[in-house]
């Protein structure tokens, strides 16, 4: 009898958890330990697999609407905390949480899946003014990761299940962390001369736990769902306590 190799996959709450674990070792290098450089370079693939999984939440969801709205409530929530956080005051006007982004992003694939299904010029063009409204949205309005943060949403959902979709996706993370974003940069020895690279390209290594998704829910359901949306302003408010309180 022929055996069968069971291929490694990963879960949604696998992925979830690794994206929640980058995320708090990027947080707490920021506000608890700082100097431990490696935490904030871990830290840059919690975005991408957040955005691959909005993408797939908006594939999947069977209320769109309560989605949306789901996202605008935590993000509402989030924003003190993140203003404490990120700037030591309750209100910050020139940084948006990443919720904002999320949920952009997520509006912005909601065009380009009816694109997608309806397959009409004018769905298209829909798709695509919707995508660029979402992405001014994100840009103007100083959300965390701006207009980067909602193409990396929108890369996902356009190179999908297609041969050279990892490719595509490969070549976007690529442009938008390394190309296109700006932030800072370390320098590297290599054959003797010194590199400059982006921090943000850190970010690249996120695409390993996606390839790896098998497309399962795994365990957790709605509990892990919602504790870690309630998890994003949460941490943040204690990191906050932890170092200004204490």
């Amino acid at each position: 009898m022929e055996k069968t190799v069971q291929k490694f996959h990963l879960t949604a709450a696998h992925l979830r958890w690794i994206a929640l674990g980058a995320m708090l070792l990027d947080h707490l290098w920021a506000m608890v330990v700082p100097g431990s450089q490696w935490m904030t370079y871990a830290g840059r693939i919690a975005f991408p697999i957040f955005a691959f999984q909005i993408a797939e939440g908006a594939r999947h969801t069977s209320d769109f609407r309560r989605y949306a709205l789901r996202l605008l409530a935590f993000a509402c929530v989030s924003e003190i905390p993140f203003d404490l956080m990120y700037a030591s005051t309750a209100f910050y006007p020139f940084h948006q949480n990443v919720m904002f982004t999320l949920l952009l992003g997520l509006l912005a694939v909601r065009g380009l899946e009816r694109a997608r299904a309806e397959r009409t010029v004018k769905a298209a063009a829909l798709g695509l003014l919707g995508l660029l409204g979402a992405w001014l949205a994100g840009t103007a309005g100083m959300t965390d990761y701006g207009g980067m943060g909602v193409l990396t949403v929108a890369a996902f959902c356009v190179f999908r299940d297609f041969p050279l979709a990892r490719l595509g996706q490969a070549v976007c993370l690529l442009l938008l962390n390394m190309v296109f974003f700006r932030g800072e940069y370390i320098s590297l020895e290599l054959l003797g001369r010194v590199l400059e690279i982006q921090t943000q390209g850190f970010a690249l290594l996120a695409l390993v736990p996606i390839w790896l998704y098998g497309g399962e829910k795994g365990r957790g359901g709605r509990v892990l769902q919602y504790g870690s949306y309630a998890f994003y302003p949460l941490h943040m408010l204690a990191l906050y306590l932890i170092k200004f309180m204490a």
